[in-house]
């Protein structure tokens, strides 16, 4: 899992210095990183800092996640999962106040996921890291902070919000 600074700590203690990897502000290189090792067979976790930066990293998620699989006639997968924070959020500026989502939507073989609470961030978020294309799953940066009440079913670790399916 490449990340920044804001949850790489954290989960460094719990998942050890291997597994977590805090990535300077370089999108475009982790998200190579991230991209090389999902060729490789692992399924990496890329934490971008926040969408607004993720026109830095296009190159390497349309050219070389996105398009691998379907060039390589379904013989490459590329199991990569993009966590970003989305849309505006208090005391940002215009720079980091806007959502390229409609245009990553467009891309063929990108998938795009946006949790509204946390029982679907939960269930998503499972279900794109065991995805085998690249998908990028945005979370509305004003709901973070915002309590909202786990449903008894959603505690299963075998808990999942398949991805392409409303509820």
């Amino acid at each position: 899992m490449l990340m920044h600074i804001r949850l790489a700590e954290a989960y460094g203690k719990k998942y050890g210095d291997k597994r977590i990897i805090d990535a300077p502000i370089s999108e475009m290189g982790f998200a190579g990183i991230a991209v090389d090792a999902a060729m490789a067979g692992l399924r990496p976790i890329c934490e971008l800092m926040t969408f607004n930066f993720s026109m830095q990293a296009i190159d390497q998620v349309i050219n070389s996640a996105a398009k691998t699989y379907y060039m390589s006639a379904g013989l490459q997968p590329v199991p990569i999962a993009f966590r970003e924070p989305n849309s505006a959020s208090a005391g940002v500026a215009a720079q980091h106040s806007q959502c390229f989502a409609a245009w990553y939507g467009h891309c063929p073989g990108l998938r795009m996921v946006s949790p509204w609470n946390s029982e679907d961030a939960k269930g998503l978020i499972k279900s794109v890291i065991q995805d085998d294309n690249p998908v990028r799953m945005l979370e509305n940066e004003l709901m973070y902070g915002v309590a909202f009440e786990l449903p008894t079913e959603a505690h299963s670790k075998d808990f999942l919000i398949p991805i392409g399916k409303a509820l």
